[in-house]
């Protein structure tokens, strides 16, 4: 199979690319390099095409879709950092971006999977989250919330081409994936506390702690995107993507620092220190993944302490 990833010199979209190379996929890499890094794919750059660029670039992104037979949109601005700070150009590369994209697979026919996210359903206090929960998201003018909005209109544009023009698409919603190679620098909270703790040093939680969530390791992550791919009765489908075992950033902490023999303490910082205004977080952020096991009878194999374990070892390295 021919397969172009937006984003595959990124976290998600590289652990894509090996594995589809694993299977002997033909593999073409679109990506700015942004948030991503050639180091991500410094191991496979002599088995794909790399073309450095912008999801933007209607002329481009045509070219590379037209030559593919699946194309697996990994490309996003993201990360809590990302977005407050460059809030519009955020925008525009996840909704624009993600357009030109759409326009590209509906031209030439071309199967698509969306990467979207658990942050579509907002602060909804109802857990855990399914396909068809609703969306409750804060104030306008919390910046916070432009990530959501965003991915929100990509998806709503996903399902208006497929019902009305045939665009064969999927989209999965990804629940705090994370996994070696993720880095700490856009806010990902693992990396982040794992790092610390190998420096021994005090690891940074913001706010009180208690907010909680469910992890999910990069490769039960690709498992269920490769799966996907296979299933022409996943179209015009959307899926969550998530992993097991709720827990609190404070009780995160803690289990990094134990299973990394770490000297490290636990330090609070206020959100209104932590980041600028427009910030908001939510307490709760549970994934209800029946339909995706019950769909295609997927189910994660890791844990929170094979994920943390996975996450040190990649940064002892």
């Amino acid at each position: 199979m021919r397969a172009f990833i937006t984003g595959g010199a990124g976290f998600i979209g590289s652990h894509l690319a090996d594995a589809l190379i694993a299977r002997g996929d033909s593999i073409t890499i679109l990506d700015n390099l942004s948030t991503g890094s050639k180091e991500n794919i410094a191991h496979i750059l002599d088995k794909v095409t790399f073309v450095e660029g912008d999801i933007r670039n209607q002329d481009l992104v045509e070219q590379l879709t037209k030559d593919a037979d699946v194309v697996l949109h990994m490309a996003a601005a993201l990360g809590v950092q990302t977005i407050m700070h460059h809030t519009v150009e955020s925008v525009s590369t996840n909704f624009t971006g993600s357009e030109v994209v759409m326009q590209a697979a509906l031209k030439y026919d071309k199967r698509l999977i969306i990467a979207s996210t658990s942050e579509i359903y907002g602060k909804n206090p109802k857990q855990p989250l399914s396909e068809t929960d609703d969306r409750v998201v804060g104030a306008p003018q919390k910046i916070r919330w432009t990530y959501a909005d965003a991915k929100a209109l990509e998806e709503a544009v996903a399902y208006a081409l497929f019902t009305t023009d045939g665009l064969k698409q999927t989209t999965l919603r990804f629940f705090n994936t994370v996994g070696p190679r993720q880095t700490g620098r856009y806010g990902m909270v693992v990396p982040r506390f794992v790092q610390a703790a190998l420096n021994n040093e005090a690891i940074p939680v913001h706010g009180d702690g208690t907010q909680s969530r469910v992890f999910c390791h990069v490769e039960d992550v690709i498992k269920a995107v490769l799966l996907v791919i296979a299933d022409d009765s996943t179209i015009g489908e959307v899926f969550n993507v998530g992993g097991v075992g709720e827990t609190t950033i404070k009780q995160l902490a803690e289990k990094i620092i134990e299973r990394t023999n770490s000297t490290s303490t636990i330090s609070y910082t206020p959100y209104t220190e932590a980041y600028p205004p427009g910030y908001e977080d939510m307490q709760r952020r549970v994934p209800d993944t029946t339909k995706l096991r019950t769909h295609l009878k997927w189910q994660p194999a890791h844990t929170l302490d094979s994920i943390i374990d996975d996450v040190t070892a990649d940064k002892r390295k």
